[in-house]
């Protein structure tokens, strides 16, 4: 039985029609090059040979190329107005108020980035719990201890939770340690995912009965 939910916030509380999250993979490969002194290809290039080994291009920068200001990065990354044409979803809120469990949120992203989100999506006041990449001490999803400490914060088993998320390797670190993990694919990029997937949120009410 599910006794806990933990959402992702990018691509799965909002749709990734809005393209938000391209525009943020855009700022980060222009920090990357920016601060390597490489062009735009070349950053690009450089992050996608080593991202895949650590679940955020901060992590990689911080593990290999001796980066350390990283309340710049977040700025630069995520500036104030990156989400102003996101507009409250009252369909959103609905869902989320008719879940039969509690709820928090997981993301590798900064807890500025994830309140100023919530806040224009008008969902801001329905978590029990935020857990940011400060809060999870710079080492996010997929690392296993990132689902363990949340898990013993709100005092849940892995077997009783569901996690749900957009990025593959996400889901599958929570099903790694014992955990239900559900892939969210609205677009259908990922046909041959080999375990739960839905394409829209309100498709999780039928796997929670």
């Amino acid at each position: 039985m599910i006794k806990q939910i933990i959402f992702d916030l990018d691509n799965t509380l909002y749709s990734p029609r809005h393209g938000l999250e391209i525009r943020v993979m855009k700022r980060v490969n222009e920090f990357v090059a920016a601060y390597l002194g490489l062009s735009a290809e070349e950053a690009i290039e450089e992050r996608r040979k080593h991202i895949a080994h650590y679940g955020t291009t901060l992590e990689w920068l911080r593990a290999e190329k001796g980066f350390t200001d990283i309340e710049t990065y977040f700025k630069a990354v995520h500036p104030e107005n990156e989400a102003d044409d996101l507009l409250p979803d009252p369909e959103l809120r609905s869902f989320l108020q008719g879940l039969p469990c509690p709820y928090a949120i997981l993301t590798n992203a900064p807890i500025e980035h994830a309140e100023r989100l919530l806040r224009l999506l008008g969902a801001a006041d329905l978590f029990t719990e935020i857990f940011d990449i400060r809060r999870l001490n710079y080492r996010g999803k997929p690392r296993p201890d990132a689902y363990r400490f949340v898990l013993e914060s709100l005092g849940q088993k892995a077997g009783e939770t569901l996690f749900i998320d957009d990025v593959p390797k996400y889901v599958e670190g929570f099903l790694d340690i014992g955990g239900r993990g559900v892939l969210i694919d609205e677009l259908d990029e990922f046909p041959g995912y080999p375990h739960e997937k839905i394409r829209a949120l309100r498709e999780l009410n039928s796997l929670l009965n």
